[in-house]
């Protein structure tokens, strides 16, 4: 169990430094990371053991490109990691995180109404919309990023974070 315990520190701190680079990266960059990050931190009501862990971003072709490159086709367990791109609300299907750039904002209340109950861990990066629905939410706070976690949705998505994740989030 200390052998768990300091790991879930080790981890915190190699992730907390992301955090501290962030100045030093492009925010695209941070972004991907953060995104991957959470990933590990969050258990899904879908535990088959093969398949596809998809990844969705809507908006952003930078954040896009970035976790395609960096994540693509790595293995999550028994699954592969697969990063799908969206144009629009229109456009998106079943994911397991799906990341809305800002400039695509407006449409969040049709993706999140969408997406209900079905297991997806949506992220977002515009004030307001943690205490709206989403799962997560980046925001700046004392120019660092820092990030909302909204327990109600969470519950609603049907996943489980870590308490972690939770340790590390303004909780709305």
């Amino acid at each position: 169990m200390k052998k768990i315990a300091t790991l879930v520190v080790a981890t915190l701190l190699i992730s907390g430094s992301a955090f501290a680079q962030a100045a030093e990266r492009p925010i695209h960059e941070v972004y991907s990371m953060m995104v991957f990050n959470f990933t590990r931190y969050v258990q899904w009501p879908d535990q088959s053991t093969s398949g596809e862990f998809v990844i969705g971003v809507v908006g952003s072709q930078t954040i896009f490109a970035t976790l395609n490159e960096w994540y693509g086709g790595k293995p999550k367990g028994s699954k592969t990691y697969v990063i799908k791109k969206f144009n629009s609300a229109a456009e998106v299907t079943d994911c397991h995180v799906l990341f809305i750039d800002k400039s695509k904002s407006g449409e969040f209340e049709t993706i999140n109404n969408k997406l209900k109950g079905k297991g997806t861990l949506l992220i977002t990066d515009k004030n307001g919309l943690g205490e709206k629905g989403s799962s997560i939410n980046f925001k700046t706070v004392d120019n660092k990023l820092k990030f909302e976690l909204n327990q109600k949705a969470i519950e609603t998505a049907n996943l489980k974070v870590s308490g972690s994740l939770s340790s590390m989030a303004i909780l709305i």
